[in-house]
């Protein structure tokens, strides 16, 4: 079975607790963190 992992960069990060609320009544387990080290 196959998963989808939102990613965290393109959220609004003003909001980010109610949206992070909005994806665990999606019954979103896993979020995809992308670091950006400038690297």
């Amino acid at each position: 079975m196959k998963q989808l992992a939102p990613s965290i960069l393109s959220a609004d990060f003003i909001c980010l607790g109610e949206q992070l609320k909005q994806l665990q009544k999606l019954c979103i387990h896993y979020l995809h963190i992308d670091v950006m080290d400038g690297m």
